[in-house]
């Protein structure tokens, strides 16, 4: 049974940081890229931050560069989402995503508010 949990949302304070991280399971983890989604009230879902299943490379949308990364560890299935800085308009769900050429898994979301 493939999942994706996420934790470490939560309220911050604008400036503050936060860690997300994404438990898999079910599924040989170092050979799927491993994501970071966020999708907004009424908006649609985008990409924050993409590493591939080696952790060689990573992407992030222009919106997060210099202020997150991304990381993964392969032998704890784990993926992470270190958030530094933080904005007001971070404030949204973020979600764990899991993807290769057969397979596309999705995890719950979690909470990030910003907000003084």
């Amino acid at each position: 049974q493939v999942q994706l949990v996420e934790s470490g949302g939560g309220v911050v304070q604008p400036g503050g940081s936060l860690r997300l991280s994404c438990a898999a399971s079910g599924f040989t983890f170092s050979m799927y890229s491993m994501s970071w989604y966020r999708q907004a009230p009424g908006k649609e879902r985008e990409l924050v931050a993409r590493i591939s299943g080696t952790g060689g490379i990573s992407n992030y949308a222009d919106s997060v560069k210099g202020r997150f990364t991304i990381s993964r560890d392969n032998a704890k299935n784990t993926v992470y989402l270190q958030m530094n800085s933080l904005k007001p308009e971070d404030t949204v769900v973020y979600y764990c995503n899991a993807l290769n050429y057969r397979s596309d898994y999705w995890g719950q979301g979690t909470q990030v508010t910003v907000s003084s």
